[in-house]
């Protein structure tokens, strides 16, 4: 392989030398036959179809279930610069949170005017029902998917943070795995940190988030699943099964005596603590849409009166809402005194009439996104659309500005991928999975890389044809 590219190449230098974190591996893979590790990626997708690690895929009737590709080129992260992003995350995690108790509260930022009122009035994101609320612990943000980009040696931007109920984690554990059975060699020559520990730790940081008044021993925990239909249920059911608690659906739960209670062969038991994979809306039908299958009746009751804790708590999306995106960095500086270690890309709020106009005239080179998508959907990605989407898309601006944001289309670092040609450079994601507890910040060394595995392509979401690698952090 060559380094042709303009991009940040994170593996080979100008020189087609390769970059200090991937030294050993390139001289190992110089030693390998090309045609013995395309096997091997064969046995991996295998591995993965055997074992059911799939996503559905929605308004697909011809293909609704698929296996997300998995590259065997691992993406290798050097110690100093997993510190750099280690600090950067735990500060911003640690104002998310207290921007949610504030906004929730005396929503002090909005009176020092660091944040118009009108991004928070109205956003549908932003509960009404959770203002006086307090979790247990007072953590809001229980688990975090950050997601960064590189543009450079010493250059990473926060994408976007994840704070209602951030997915992945499965495939980071998963793809792990599969590397140490096929790869165990490279293990032993290099230091790279385990991401293993994930479910214990998440086990403990919600154990550690239980309500004070805990009718139990021992904290109770469950995981809530809309059921096997969703999109993400082998990720529930997963992490449930190595969590050791039970995975439940709403007809498992029911509240009795101010608590929520699961049903269990030895009758019903209150829960302390529920790791829920249910939007907001269909939380509580008493509370939010009346129409619900997938929650519980009165668990918003239960949780204004601090006998459950749940994570993450309703509301969260007002902090990972796009168009609260471009105040973070004031938001950080507000409530830690601090710059933002970690940068945030440049944002046209296309609520703006100037911002409006400089996107309209720009499209062809910009990435405009809803402000409340997820999954690479309603979005344009200008240099790779047609004149023709452009128009369409400019259509859908003009109608609903407000539901849209644009960033410019930045220079995404590579890393290669496998190919029949041999390894190729593709553009790459990183979603680190970070853990709130009351006394502590976990923040998994590693994380799920995602790969556009197009030529080109800046898209690297799996509903959108992209495929994950396994991310090693070395140790010092």
């Amino acid at each position: 392989m060559t380094n042709t590219s303009l991009h940040f190449d994170e593996m080979l230098l100008e020189t087609d030398e390769p970059r200090n974190p991937y030294q050993t591996y390139f001289e190992w893979f110089r030693s390998e036959d090309v045609k013995a590790l395309r096997r091997k990626s064969a046995e991996a997708e295998n591995f993965f179809r055997r074992i059911g690690i799939t996503f559905n895929v929605y308004g697909q009737e011809e293909a609704d279930e698929r296996l997300i590709p998995f590259d065997i080129v691992p993406r290798i992260i050097a110690a100093k610069e997993w510190r750099t992003l280690e600090r950067g995350i735990e500060q911003r995690v640690r104002a998310i949170n207290a921007f949610l108790h504030d906004i929730y509260h005396r929503q002090e930022i909005l009176r020092a005017g660091r944040i118009p009122r009108e991004i928070i009035a109205g956003n549908e994101a932003f509960l009404p029902e959770m203002i006086g609320v307090k979790p247990p612990g007072g953590v809001y943000t229980h688990i975090v998917g950050t997601d960064l980009v590189r543009t450079g040696e010493d250059e990473f931007y926060v994408l976007e943070d994840n704070a209602r109920t951030p997915s992945g984690v499965s495939y980071m554990l998963e793809n792990r795995e599969t590397m140490l059975q096929m790869f165990p060699e490279l293990f032993s020559q290099l230091k790279v940190r385990p991401v293993s520990a994930y479910p214990q730790l998440l086990r403990r940081s919600l154990a550690d988030s239980c309500p004070a008044n805990s009718p139990n021993a021992k904290p109770v925990v469950a995981v809530l699943t809309p059921g096997t239909h969703n999109s993400a249920y082998f990720e529930h059911a997963f992490l449930a099964d190595q969590m050791g608690v039970e995975l439940v659906e709403s007809t498992d739960l029911r509240v009795e005596d101010g608590y929520v209670s699961m049903r269990t062969t030895q009758g019903y038991q209150p829960i302390d603590v529920l790791y829920r994979r249910v939007d907001d809306d269909y939380l509580d039908p008493l509370t939010f849409n009346p129409n619900s299958l997938l929650g519980v009746p009165g668990i918003m009751d239960v949780y204004r009166a601090g006998n459950i804790t749940i994570a993450n708590a309703p509301g969260t999306g007002i902090a990972d809402d796009k168009a609260l995106y471009s105040y973070m960095p004031d938001i950080v500086e507000f409530y830690t005194g601090e710059r933002a270690i970690l940068k945030n890309v440049p944002t046209w709020r296309c609520s703006e009439p100037d911002s409006l106009k400089y996107v309209l005239d720009n499209l062809a080179d910009l990435v405009v996104k809803e402000v409340h998508g997820s999954g690479g959907y309603g979005m344009l990605v200008g240099p790779a659309a047609s004149k023709k989407e452009i128009a369409a898309f400019e259509k859908k601006l003009r109608a609903r500005p407000a539901n849209y944001i644009a960033q410019p289309t930045l220079s995404l670092s590579t890393v290669p991928i496998l190919t029949k040609a041999g390894l190729a450079p593709r553009h790459v994601d990183l979603r680190p999975f970070v853990l709130v507890s009351p006394n502590r910040v976990d923040i998994t060394p590693g994380g799920l890389t995602r790969v556009a595995l197009k030529k080109g392509s800046l898209v690297v979401n799996s509903s959108q044809g992209g495929g994950t690698k396994d991310t090693w952090v070395l140790g010092d």
